[in-house]
């Protein structure tokens, strides 16, 4: 079978790169010769609200280069550096001030200083519109922002928190004209303080951004970038081949074959997420089951790049408090175990002949959608009652974020989290909480194991995590972990880029440059 999908892929990149080469030739030579970059991506965004930058398809537009954060974190080394804000201490346990730099200017002419902020953190922070920057990032902390002059801000916590500017590092700041009471529509652009400002947006078609001639930093080399879609990842590839790109984002490995190709570790890790407030799916024998029925190691090197890494927890290795334990011994691939755990659970009176449906998202990732393909069978061989839907990035916002449709069947949803920002917490409050914006889960033991965690530091707060992550894995089973993931990218010849941890959901254009 992989042999016939390979000659297939092949077949596909040479159609994709003769169809591109015959009928554009002029229009490569044009991009040759500019100042502008064209980057090619799987999904259009939903939106490019500010406040939605954590976001993959937002943040790859719009991240460090329409909208900014007061600190960035280097994704090679993982240390927090100055951006809007200059220099912050830790006053005392629940007090932190900010110095923010001066001179800058929100796109529309708008001032940036304390006051403006105030009003950017209080707009992400609000319970009235959801901002994946707050879900994400601030929904287990409530923060207090007072200005202390024109430059300086402080920022109260309502509890003791030691990693705040870790988490204001994820957080983008938007323009004060920005509204309070809902997020922008598609189509619509953001204004920000960054390197580059939104110029148009055809829906369906592109997204435009100009360098901003008047920003705080230094002049890019890049005059412009133009944002297209593809969702096929062969034909991504071949137009960066014939010169109509510059950059192909997330393409698959079968067509990661040029010497402009790199693979690059990134932080996602993608996992089967449990609906376990349906049944049958609320009993754990059927979640077991539904774990040993996956052949994990199997898809790795067939539909699943060969350097991906089984995973068994919601973070990276690289995360300070992932359980190594767990990895030395995960949960195999046993039929007929989860056919046993199936009939316990039968015997006990559990529907187990429920239809579950697998929700499928072919542009979360290369070859997303042969992966739930082939679990789909594995599925059907242990004997489970499955089908697949297909959803698009604005259907699948449904399913992934509260509140859920009503009436739901019980679901199996395809995900891939991303987490390179250097704690647990960032995954865990969102995904384990029981008003966790996309929990499926509630138990509160262990919503007050993971609050205690977060009142940790250092070895202590590492060790809290590794507990939590063994419970999460040997008792709840909320989810069929599937892979740590690598990824990779087709850059031309004309511009230097080496993508990193955070290219896949971060390119900064900034940091592009011409040969």
């Amino acid at each position: 079978m992989n042999r016939y999908r390979d000659l297939f892929a092949h077949t596909a990149t040479a159609a994709a790169v003769l169809m591109l080469a015959t009928a554009v030739p002029a229009g490569a030579q044009a991009q040759v010769n500019s100042k502008w970059i064209t980057i090619v991506t799987s999904a259009e965004p939903p939106n490019l609200d500010g406040c939605m930058s954590t976001n993959t398809f937002q943040s790859l537009v719009i991240k460090h280069n329409v909208v900014e954060t007061l600190i960035e974190k280097n994704a090679t080394d993982g240390v927090l550096r100055p951006r809007l804000a200059t220099s912050w201490e830790r006053v005392d346990d629940s007090n932190w001030r900010f110095k923010l730099r001066q001179g800058v200017t929100f796109h529309d002419g708008t001032p940036f200083n304390a006051q403006t902020l105030k009003r950017s953190l209080d707009r992400t922070m609000s319970r009235d519109i959801v901002c994946g920057d707050r879900t994400k990032f601030f929904n287990d902390l409530l923060i207090e922002v007072t200005p202390v002059n024109e430059y300086e801000i402080n920022i109260k916590t309502a509890r003791p928190e030691s990693i705040l500017a870790m988490r204001l590092a994820t957080t983008a700041i938007v323009g004060p004209n920005t509204p309070m009471d809902k997020l922008t529509a598609a189509g619509v652009g953001v204004v920000g303080t960054g390197p580059y400002v939104f110029d148009s947006w055809q829906t369906g078609q592109q997204i435009a951004l100009k360098r901003n001639e008047k920003y705080w930093g230094a002049k890019p080399p890049v005059e412009g970038v133009r944002y297209l879609v593809r969702s096929e990842s062969s034909v991504r590839a071949a137009m960066v081949e014939v010169g109509e790109a510059d950059m192909a984002h997330a393409i698959a490995e079968q067509d990661a074959n040029k010497p402009t190709d790199f693979s690059y570790l990134n932080s996602e890790t993608t996992f089967l997420r449990i609906d376990t407030m349906q049944p049958p799916l609320n009993d754990v024998r059927v979640r077991m089951a539904l774990n040993y029925a996956v052949d994990k190691k199997g898809l790795i090197g067939t539909v699943m790049p060969k350097a991906a890494m089984v995973a068994t927890q919601i973070v990276i290795p690289a995360i300070p408090g992932h359980n190594h334990n767990i990895d030395k011994n995960p949960r195999p691939y046993d039929v007929a175990k989860a056919k046993q755990l199936m009939a316990e659970a039968k015997a006990a009176g559990v529907a187990t002949d429920t239809e579950i449906t697998l929700i499928n998202y072919p542009t979360n990732f290369p070859n997303a959608g042969e992966l739930m393909e082939s679990i789909l069978t594995m599925y059907k061989t242990a004997g489970f009652n499955v089908k697949m839907i297909s959803v698009e990035p604005g259907q699948y916002a449904k399913w992934n974020i509260k509140p859920f449709p009503e009436g739901r069947p019980p679901t199996l949803l395809l995900t891939a989290h991303d987490n390179n920002n250097g704690d647990p917490i960032f995954s865990m409050t969102s995904r384990f909480f029981c008003e966790g914006r996309s929990s499926t889960i509630c138990v509160p033991e262990l919503e007050k194991e993971i609050n205690r965690a977060i009142g940790l530091d250092g070895a202590a707060r590492i060790a809290g995590w590794e507990g939590i992550f063994k419970t999460v894995h040997e008792e709840i089973v909320p989810d069929v972990m599937l892979h740590h993931m690598v990824a990779f990218t087709r850059v031309h010849p004309r511009i230097v880029y080496v993508p990193d941890i955070a290219t896949n959901a971060e390119i900064r254009v900034e940091d592009i440059r011409f040969k």
